[in-house]
């Protein structure tokens, strides 16, 4: 009971449904009992009115002389008229039910009423004739009910074959007025975090309109506030670039100088941490560009174009460490995507391999296809990433404990930015599933098919 009335309380369109629902129950229930007491006052009227016009009958053209003193009765057992003589009744006459008559007395007065005689109810019309006699015009009550209580159930199945149609129409007109907002909850919801273009009005109630317009000043202001932050990211990394190139500048002069071993030692300390820095300050540019609005792609880009500029932008950085990087296959794909994107995403997916992968390792860039879209994947031989890992590894600045690694843990988080960017899809697996080790990234794309 409690669950009902908190979700009574939470639901507009359930409050609603409910009190409509109630309403055309009540107001069915009093209408049918009103209909149905109202028909059967009406048929136990004719029935009345039928007793009145034989009395009437019988009076207009007098009894005739052979009538016989036990009356006459028609029709069968149940719907039979009894018509008798008052006071005709003997105690040694047989039972109504036998062909006799009713024990009426002769003091009952003119007029209709309800006789309880021979065991059973009978409604009875007393009437004087013309000429002095007394007469008695009978029908068995049950009989009357029955045919009464039928025809009010006839007069109120519409009352009851309409409601329950009338409560599926209600439901679903309710159900369709809400169609719109439901329509607006499910574009809200399949919105990326960063699509916050104002949502369309047209077609949403006027009563909701006010609430979508609060939205759309809010979705203003979250999107200034998200630009000033990007702005604020770009601008301190920018300006920081200038006082570290001249810190390492100095730090290279200072390299010429003589100075004690120890001195050295710690000069070396410095210049990694300059660079360090320099990284940093490279890849927040990367990130704030990679989350800044870009002009659409206008035409394809080649995937094994891309491969070949980043594996001529990191044959160094591989050779540093003897391992083996390439491409697999010749196999090549169209995508739908900004070219300086997709080089950034696959650079720092081969930079990250690169990193992760031991001395004499090998990182491998391959193409392929399934359900009708392009397939990018680069695998390592790398320790792998954790299947409980592989959610956290896309937030910035987060980083594996006991990597070895330096780096500022912003790759897979601007790789994360990009693929939400142009509509593709990141997961990682490990390249030998069987030895749970080294790292599989997959990025799949929609394929551009030649004409």
């Amino acid at each position: 009971m409690d669950g009902i009335k908190r979700r009574l309380n939470e639901s507009v369109q359930l409050r609603l449904s409910f009190a409509l629902t109630l309403t055309i129950l009540v107001f069915g229930a009093v209408a049918g009992a009103f209909s149905f007491v109202s028909a059967l006052d009406e048929a136990h009227e004719l029935q009345d009115d039928v007793l009145r016009q034989v009395a009437a009958l019988l009076d207009r053209e007098r009894l005739p002389a052979d009538f016989p003193e036990g009356g006459i009765q028609g029709g069968n057992e149940e719907s039979r008229v009894i018509v008798q003589r008052l006071g005709s009744w003997r105690p040694s006459a047989p039972g109504v039910d036998a062909g006799g008559v009713l024990r009426l007395e002769k003091s009952l007065p003119d007029g209709l009423q309800t006789v309880a005689t021979n065991e059973e109810n009978f409604r009875v019309l007393v009437r004087t004739m013309k000429d002095g006699q007394r007469i008695a015009v009978a029908q068995e009550e049950g009989f009357r009910d029955e045919i009464a209580r039928d025809g009010a159930l006839r007069a109120v199945m519409p009352f009851l074959l309409l409601i329950p149609l009338l409560l599926l129409m209600v439901a679903r007109l309710v159900r369709g007025m809400f169609q719109p907002i439901a329509e607006l909850s499910r574009e809200v919801d399949r919105r990326a975090e960063r699509q916050l273009h104002p949502l369309d009005a047209e077609g949403v109630p006027v009563e909701i309109k006010p609430f979508v317009s609060a939205i759309n000043r809010l979705l203003e202001r979250v999107a200034q506030s998200m630009r000033a932050q990007r702005r604020f990211v770009a601008d301190a990394a920018h300006e920081l670039r200038s006082p570290l190139a001249a810190l390492s500048l100095q730090a290279e002069r200072l390299a010429d100088a003589e100075m004690s071993d120890a001195a050295r030692e710690r000069l070396s300390a410095l210049c990694g941490g300059i660079a360090r820095g320099r990284d940093l300050l490279d890849q927040l540019l990367a990130l704030a560009r990679a989350q800044s609005a870009v002009e659409p792609p206008l035409s394809p880009v080649s995937v094994l174009g891309v491969y070949r500029r980043v594996l001529e932008d990191l044959l160094p950085l591989a050779e540093a460490k003897h391992i083996d990087i390439g491409v697999e296959g010749e196999r090549d794909a169209r995508v739908w995507a900004n070219e300086l994107d997709l080089f950034a995403l696959v650079r720092n997916l081969a930079d990250n391999a690169i990193r992760y992968t031991p001395d004499g390792g090998r990182v491998d860039l391959a193409v392929g296809g399934e359900g009708g879209r392009t397939v990018l994947t680069i695998d390592d031989t790398g320790p792998g990433i954790p299947k409980e890992k592989r959610e956290r590894v896309f937030d910035p600045f987060y980083r594996s404990l006991g990597s070895g690694q330096q780096g500022a843990g912003l790759g897979l988080s601007i790789v994360r930015t990009i693929s939400e960017r142009i509509g593709a899809r990141v997961s990682l697996s490990f390249r030998d599933e069987a030895g749970q080790s080294g790292l599989r990234v997959s990025v799949s794309m929609q394929e551009v098919r030649e004409e």
